[in-house]
């Protein structure tokens, strides 16, 4: 089984959609924290990356007379939960490990804890990695969604973060790394 890439991803029309929907710059972003504090708390970059550019790929987005409402948002979001189950779906669809694609979802669930009614979840590793890779990148108010990044920029940056993956992992691999 091949690895499904970074690129793999992107290029899917889910991911095209609903990527974008929620802020592209944002999700990149994302995933590049979450390669950085993957590989220094000893977790698969590989998952890590993958749930962090995928997280809010189940973002909805709240409208109150024609302008985004943040506080609406934040009152009704389930996108964390909508967002799993949509990623586990376009994970499998592209030929992703199903027990990778589960870790991913799961990751992606508990990402945030804006949607339950008590806020103390007990992440794992992999889910703590995606929650403050997404905080690390956050901006008052949501103006995170809103970033700009232009298409040829956005693939740059995703082939270059699988490069890093690959390499990172080839070394791992090599140096029987406890992670892969």
């Amino acid at each position: 089984m091949s690895r499904v890439s970074l690129m793999n991803i992107y290029n899917h029309h889910i991911a095209q959609k609903y990527v974008k929907r929620a802020g592209l710059a944002h999700a990149i972003s994302t995933a590049y924290h979450a390669f950085r504090f993957a590989k220094e708390r000893g977790v698969n970059p590989d998952l890590a990356v993958k749930a962090a550019f995928l997280h809010d790929i189940g973002h909805y987005t709240w409208y109150k007379n024609g302008q985004w409402d943040y506080d609406l948002y934040k009152e009704n979001d389930i996108h964390a939960i909508k967002g799993a189950e949509r990623a586990h779906k376009l994970l499998i669809r592209l030929g992703e490990n199903p027990v990778a694609a589960k870790e991913i979802a799961l990751a992606i669930l508990l990402h945030t804890d804006s949607y339950l009614p008590q806020r103390d979840i007990a992440r794992k590793p992999l889910q703590e990695v995606v929650a403050i890779a997404d905080e690390q990148d956050e901006e008052p108010g949501g103006t995170h969604h809103y970033r700009e990044i232009s298409e040829e920029k956005a693939k740059k940056m995703l082939e270059k973060l699988d490069d890093k993956i690959v390499k990172y992992m080839q070394i791992s691999k090599d140096d029987t790394h406890p992670i892969l």
